[in-house]
């Protein structure tokens, strides 16, 4: 007789290494608690996260498989077949929602493909709390990820951005390695219009929280500190 499936779950992490286990609900804790099968972007991380909640099965009796730039994708094909077996599994990204911003799409994609359910969790997700408190339009909004390294690009494609966003609406929101937000904030100021509004949600939960919506020419007449600060980038007209 063929044994049933499991399901994969996608398990919110912490947004900030300052939370701890309130963050997660306890319905979610319940269903963490009993899986080990883990599909994670990195095992001393995930293994931390676990901990903190309150998860306390030995982890020699847990199973963890990464997944992250490094992985091969024609590896990934084996990863769901606990699951196949009967096995729940959850996949863990570094930091909220699983599948934004990380590779974990990939995952949820195959086991699609295979008939397996999938069973998001829920959590927060530091573009949505960014949008949500910027003030800007949460009906029509477009997450673009990582802009363009190249400078000349990067500018050409925040225009392109804030033009789309002038004629259609759209909140425009985008992401940058912490190491290079302070660079990136300086190129916003000058490459976009003086009326375009940004906003900058910084460090979301946090003690340093750090969340404010202004024109550009007022954002010009300061300079916050977003150096290794992981921030939300939200423009709009």
């Amino acid at each position: 007789m063929q044994k049933s499936q499991g399901n994969l779950y996608l398990i919110p992490s912490f947004l900030s290494p300052q939370n701890d286990a309130d963050f997660v609900s306890n319905a979610n804790k319940q269903i963490i608690y009993k899986i080990r099968y883990f599909i994670v972007e990195n095992i001393r991380t995930a293994r931390r996260f676990l901990r903190a909640i309150g998860f306390n099965v030995n982890f020699e009796e847990v199973f963890f498989t990464e997944l992250n730039k490094h992985t091969e994708l024609l590896d990934t094909y084996q990863f769901l077949n606990p699951v196949n077996e009967g096995q729940n599994m959850g996949l863990i990204s570094e930091a909220g929602m699983p599948c934004i911003a990380d590779p974990g799409a990939h995952i949820v994609m195959l086991a699609h493909e295979q008939g397996i359910k999938v069973v998001p969790l829920a959590g927060g997700s530091s573009i949505i709390m960014a949008l949500i408190a910027s003030g800007f339009n949460g009906q029509n909004f477009a997450f673009h990820g990582y802009l363009p390294l190249s400078q000349s690009d990067r500018v050409k494609k925040l225009k392109e951005l804030e033009q789309h966003a002038e004629i259609s609406g759209q909140t425009q929101i985008f992401m940058e390695t912490p190491y290079r937000n302070n660079q990136l904030f300086d190129t916003l100021v000058k490459s976009l219009k003086p009326t375009t509004m940004l906003a900058i949600a910084a460090d979301i939960t946090d003690h340093t929280e750090f969340i404010r919506s202004k024109k550009i020419h007022d954002w010009a007449k300061t300079t916050p500190d977003l150096n290794k600060r992981p921030t939300i980038f939200l423009i709009s007209k």
